[in-house]
């Protein structure tokens, strides 16, 4: 005579994967708030940069001081 057994696991692997897609989630998170800072500080140099230079150096790059911002950022507004 044959004899089988079967051990269910899972809810022990279901409960694995949920707390393994919560720990993914974890640091999904960190990283995209990591690409944000760093897209961000990236911009406020350029901001800084052009911010120190003198009327006449922007005027002959075509900018005004007042237009900075909207320079750097001109990838992601539309005007």
């Amino acid at each position: 005579m044959a004899t089988q057994s079967t051990n269910l696991t899972q809810p022990r692997s279901d409960t694995r994967a949920r707390l393994m897609a919560r720990i993914d989630a974890f640091f999904a998170g960190i990283g995209q708030g990591m690409n944000a800072y760093i897209h961000r500080k990236s911009r406020s140099d350029e901001i800084d940069a052009l911010n120190a230079k003198s009327d006449e150096e922007l005027a002959a790059m075509g900018l005004e001081r007042d237009d900075i911002p909207r320079h750097v950022f001109r990838d992601i507004f539309y005007y």
